[in-house]
């Protein structure tokens, strides 16, 4: 045993009897380096034996210790070789199972043997069973020994038994005991929101007593384990606002045009804003008058109006005489905002640019030197834009959309490129509805603002969901629609990751809709095709010359034919609901009633019936967002999941979003009250990570 100390954060798992150079790397894989991770490291259920159950009292499903005398004991054969005993206590048997047993084994298990046996009881054949329980010989009459505390199941790793577990946090239990824990919660804090201290909560639930609920622990519904997942949760939280106070302290420039140009790109649209997309660009003209940095999320359902808010923002720092970036996560995306954005403002005299990785030699230097003597005002592309060779005269805005694309040290990326002292605005967008309680914890370093009001006139897409059995119907609904002078979509999915193979489906299916549908025009788009090639096949379907547009899924997002009302969706079990959700956004965007068939291949997965039935139900965006939540959970929807950003110990997003307003609050407070408290907090629950929080 080590002696108390200063912290158990400091004190390394070696330094724990029993924890040799092989257990320390396997418990390196999951993240525990010191005592303190040990004890962060909670059970993920509990198995009550704390007492003997009788017999008579057991139901499948039961997890139980009981305990009687041995009654008969044989080996049978059958499919399997197996070792039946029957236990009996006076109030009822039940069978033990062995399907791999020693002759030790079977001799200790005589008829008239006492045993104490632990395991799950199932329905037999011939009675209730437990297949190979824990089985300890115990004397007749023998006192019941128990458990005293509830019997901890951890999360673990290969090599790592249940039995090292409870051995190696009993240790880092009497360690805590000493104390080195440290209580980061003023007693304020505590008293406020009626939470344990931190080390009472984590020894309860390492060794709950037997008189604690195992439905709200196995739920984590009980006050210890909010407590910590409030904790963990706030230092997240705190990362963040850090991460918005460090912006907010560097300068940026004041975009005040006159608003003449924002004015002339309203007097040419051929619509009227919506309410909502007024209130956002109002937002974004206070925002971006000041001199620290804005940021700035906006939320808009697919075909919400989005591109046209960010065009009237461009415009605001255009008329303060700066550059302004727009950066898309695909080249499909980014090309559609540079036809947008240059037919909006090259009327208007504002010279719009396009960067993207494909750009090589003299046509690259080009544009580099005109970002660099900022002849390009406004500038279009994709990830290409934060690359070092890249540099803009006068940086005032950056633009990103499909945030979620990005990881956060990409969206911070482009800062530096602002040059001097300041550093640009940042407007970020995503199509994407992430519910609200996510956003605000996800993007805490961001003010929100949701465009929640589609354009008059557009009518909700009816969905209909086919098994692929029924393809020649669909392929005959196709026919109709398009005889009838419609436009539709046919987008094919594959499950392999390859853009090749992908490629490869879309031509044989054009090729085969192009033989099934005589006499109507189809056209075929994919990553691989040439983005001048790629340009003039969507122009073609924009101006109603192609009739049916067979697509891989880069049509997901920044594809607009108002025209087109009939999508179907190949294999739509393979995607997910924010991607369908997407794909759908294509159509129902012109005044037309639109429609999109999602064609599955069965048998189908629960989650993928779960997600098509969302489909069918509703359109709104945020509603799927909030169901997809609870399909996929927020590692995936936010797209960090592989990333290491906003991963979790102990906080699970979608069970404890209630705690989220709270957390808020709470930050606020400690902020201003307790700032001492903020850094340590980071560093216990974040740590390494919180580099993240300091691009």
């Amino acid at each position: 045993m080590v002696s108390s100390p200063k912290s158990l954060a400091e004190t390394p798992v070696t330094a724990l009897k029993g924890v040799g150079p092989k257990s320390a790397e396997r418990l390196h894989k999951l993240g525990i380096e010191n005592v303190q991770d040990l004890l962060f490291h909670l059970p993920t259920r509990y198995q009550d034996r704390t007492r003997i159950v009788p017999i008579g009292s057991l139901r499948p499903g039961d997890q139980a210790v009981i305990q009687g005398e041995v009654e008969l004991a044989d080996i049978r054969y059958g499919r399997r070789r197996s070792l039946m005993v029957r236990l009996a206590d006076g109030t009822g048997h039940i069978m033990l199972r062995f399907f791999h047993f020693s002759n030790a084994q079977k001799d200790n298990m005589r008829r008239g043997s006492w045993l104490r046996c632990f395991g799950e009881v199932r329905n037999g054949p011939q009675s209730y069973e437990l297949v190979h329980p824990e089985v300890e010989r115990v004397a007749e009459g023998e006192p019941a020994e128990v458990e005293q505390a509830l019997t901890p199941i951890y999360p673990t790793t290969e090599g790592m038994h249940q039995l090292t577990w409870r051995d190696l946090t009993g240790r880092a239990l009497d360690l805590l005991g000493q104390g080195g824990l440290q209580e980061l919660l003023p007693d304020k804090v505590l008293a406020q929101h009626d939470m344990p201290p931190l080390a009472d909560a984590v020894r309860l639930l390492h060794r709950p007593p037997p008189d604690q609920s195992q439905q709200l622990l196995s739920e984590a519904g009980h006050p210890a384990q909010r407590r910590l997942a409030l904790e963990e949760l706030l230092a997240h939280q705190l990362s963040l606002r850090v991460l918005r106070q460090r912006q907010r302290r560097k300068g940026a420039p004041a975009l005040r045009g006159d608003g003449g140009l924002q004015q002339a790109l309203l007097n040419s649209l051929p619509f009227e804003l919506t309410a909502a997309q007024q209130r956002v660009a109002d937002q974004l003209r206070k925002d971006l008058a000041q001199r620290h940095p804005a940021q700035r999320l906006v939320q808009g359902d697919v075909g919400s109006g989005k591109t046209i808010v960010a065009a009237l923002a461009a415009l605001m720092g255009v008329e303060a005489g700066y550059q302004v970036a727009l950066m898309a996560p695909t080249e499909l995306l980014a090309e559609q905002h540079l036809r947008n954005f240059s037919n909006w403002l090259a009327p208007l005299g504002v010279e719009v640019g396009w960067l993207s990785g494909r750009h090589k030699g003299k046509r690259r230097e080009a544009t580099l030197a005109a970002l660099r003597d900022g002849s390009i005002q406004v500038a279009v592309g994709t990830h290409a834009l934060f690359q070092d060779d890249v540099a803009f005269d006068r940086l005032g805005l950056v633009v990103v959309d499909e945030q979620h694309r990005f990881g956060v040290h990409q969206r911070l990326a482009l800062r530096e490129k602002g040059g001097g002292n300041q550093v640009p605005h940042q407007l970020v967008m995503t199509a994407t509805p992430i519910p609200r309680t996510l956003a605000m914890t996800a993007y805490a370093d961001l003010d929100l603002s949701v465009i929640d009001e589609l354009p008059p006139g557009r009518t909700p897409v009816s969905t209909v969901v086919v098994a692929d059995a029924r393809r020649d119907q669909v392929v005959e609904r196709v026919a109709l629609a398009c005889r009838d002078g419609r436009q539709a979509y046919w987008v094919c999915t594959l499950i392999e990751e390859s853009e090749a193979l992908q490629c490869q489906a879309a031509e044989d299916t054009a090729a085969a809709l192009t033989e099934a549908l005589e006499g109507l025009r189809v056209g075929l788009v994919h990553g691989r095709l040439k983005a001048a090639d790629k340009e003039a096949v969507m122009a073609s379907f924009k101006a109603g010359d192609i009739d049916l547009l067979v697509a891989t899924t880069v049509i997901e997002v920044g594809v607009d034919v108002p025209s087109a009302s009939l999508m179907v969706i190949e294999n739509a079990e393979r995607l997910g609901l924010s991607q369908l959700h997407q794909l759908r956004g294509r159509v129902g965007r012109g005044a037309q009633q639109s429609h999109c068939v999602l064609m599955y291949h069965p048998p189908l997965g629960q989650v993928a019936q779960e997600r098509l039935a969302v489909m069918r139900e509703t359109n709104d965006g945020f509603e799927i967002a909030r169901r997809d939540l609870e399909i996929r959970g927020p590692g995936e929807v936010l797209g960090t999941r592989q990333t290491g950003e906003m991963q979790f110990r102990i906080a699970d997003l979608l069970r404890d979003q209630e705690l989220v307003p709270g957390v808020q609050a709470l930050a606020d407070q400690l902020l201003v009250e307790h700032p001492e408290s903020v850094a340590p907090l980071m560093h216990r629950w974040i740590g390494h990570k919180v580099q993240y929080a300091d691009v």
